[in-house]
């Protein structure tokens, strides 16, 4: 089981900088587009949960910047906090400034909290792991993460990122929004994985058709050969974000069977219970009334899904 688990813990961090696509510009022609800005937090989401530290070398391999470039952003970096050098061994780490940005992201997510609960309970009933997603570029990040009593194949944490084409959370994100958001994820999909796309493509319109029929979609060893899982969409009580709920377990452990007559609608219920939380609970934020955005339509669908992008 050690193995599975440091295949997974592995993967998902050079997965991750291939769907993150740390070295494309975003800028194109907008003007407002501030490249060295961009080219900084590329230098730190070149890190990955479990990893420690990172050489000057390593980082410009990961987000394809010259090594000079990433010298000059790194003492920037660590000139403010960003990054810790340790002189021992040339290399950088995260540091407490970085932590602090984390730290009031996900502490005021109310989405967060209403699913710490419900997606321990999960994990525990079905010895499985459990997390709660958001996207992060074309990537799936783990808002929070459970684990059952004695799950130890699957290493995923708070922070982890994993590709949003083939995985259950990452397909239960996609169909969760509006057509031209979704379109325009599928689009960014399609040039990163134009080698494979005929696969993903097939994967993509097999899991949507899944949660149109059924509310979640399943996976079996699409990323990693030896994970399943299922997935669902969650959007915020008032319908302004959206993020994905998932359940995945070494496919040794589970049928195929199981997964789609038992966790997958369990899922579903549990992504129920989260939104009718999130609704019950005080929000994080202090607004006034008049300042607060109006509920939108309260029955849970999603927007019609268009057509999957034809190329």
């Amino acid at each position: 089981m050690g193995n599975v688990s440091h295949l997974v813990t592995r993967t998902a961090a050079f997965e991750s900088s291939v769907e993150n696509g740390l070295a494309e510009g975003g800028s194109g022609k907008d003007r407002q587009f501030v490249t060295a800005l961009a080219r900084g937090l590329d230098i730190l989401r070149a890190f990955h949960a479990g990893e420690g530290m990172l050489g000057n070398q390593e980082i410009a391999h990961r987000t394809g910047l010259p090594k000079p470039t990433v010298a000059r952003l790194t003492h920037t970096l660590t000139e403010l906090g960003y990054l810790n050098y340790i002189r021992r061994f040339r290399k950088y780490e995260l540091g407490a400034s970085v932590l602090a940005l984390g730290y009031a992201a996900i502490s005021s997510m109310d989405v967060r909290r209403a699913s710490r609960q419900p997606l321990e309970q999960l994990a525990h009933s079905l010895n499985a792991s459990t997390a709660l997603g958001g996207r992060d570029r074309h990537s799936m990040i783990y808002l929070e993460a459970c684990r059952g009593p004695s799950v130890v194949a699957i290493t995923h944490d708070v922070g982890t990122r994993v590709p949003m084409a083939s995985t259950a959370m990452g397909r239960a994100y996609l169909f969760s929004l509006p057509d031209v958001d979704r379109n325009k994820q599928i689009d960014a999909i399609r040039r990163r994985w134009r080698d494979d796309w005929t696969k993903v493509k097939t994967g993509l319109e097999r899991s949507f058709k899944e949660l149109a029929d059924r509310g979640f979609c399943v996976t079996w060893g699409e990323w990693l050969p030896e994970l399943c899982g299922v997935g669902a969409p969650l959007r915020n009580s008032d319908g302004t974000a959206a993020y994905a709920i998932n359940a995945s377990a070494p496919i040794y452990q589970i049928s195929r069977d199981r997964l789609e007559a038992d966790w997958g609608p369990r899922l579903v219920k549990i992504a129920r219970d989260i939104r009718t939380g999130m609704a019950a609970q005080p929000s994080s934020t202090t607004a006034a009334p008049s300042a607060m955005r109006p509920a939108t339509n309260g029955n849970g669908h999603r927007p019609p899904m268009s057509a999957m992008a034809r190329r």
